[in-house]
């Protein structure tokens, strides 16, 4: 069942990130790519990797994603009259797309029994017995992988920084 469950969500991060890409409204693009970092997040989850999950959904989904979304905004590249899916096939899409989700959770919460959503103790585990589970992820961030994280960081304020130029300038 848990096999099951991955594959789904596998399957609905393929076709939302495949969304995100050929979408021709950066709005429509963006919400695409939160519903593929949130079945990334899913299958963190089934991994028995929840700290990583919850980081997933809380910085990426959330933090990130409203960054983006403000620039765009700021930006005013949302055109109103052109959208994706237009019509019957755009509701029928979404309809089948909000059920599907709706399947998926209410699976997770009554068919899986809680015993198999944890996996036998392993190496994780004994770290987030032993450490917590931040002291792993901190150690390795700040540590080796330092130059990355604070370069992420230059390159987000640059992002940001040039939003403003773009937003400021005469037309």
């Amino acid at each position: 069942m848990l096999e099951a469950v991955f594959w789904a969500n596998a399957g609905i991060a393929i076709v939302s990130a495949l969304a995100c890409i050929t979408r021709r409204s950066p709005v429509a693009s963006a919400l695409w790519l939160i519903m593929t970092l949130f079945a990334t997040a899913v299958m963190f989850v089934l991994l028995d990797a929840h700290f990583i999950a919850v980081l997933q959904v809380m910085v990426y989904s959330g933090a990130i994603m409203v960054l983006f979304l403000f620039v765009i905004m700021l930006l005013n590249l949302g055109d109103q009259s052109a959208t994706d899916m237009k019509g019957w096939f755009g509701r029928v899409v979404g309809l089948a797309l909000g059920v599907f989700v709706m399947v998926e959770l209410w699976v997770i919460t009554k068919v899986v029994p809680v015993d198999q959503i944890r996996l036998p103790a392993g190496e994780l585990n004994r770290m987030t017995v032993d450490e917590g589970a931040i002291a792993p992820v901190a150690q390795v961030l700040y540590t080796t992988y330092l130059l990355p994280f604070l370069l992420t960081a230059i390159l987000l304020l640059a992002a940001i920084a040039g939003a403003v130029v773009l937003a400021k300038r005469e037309v």
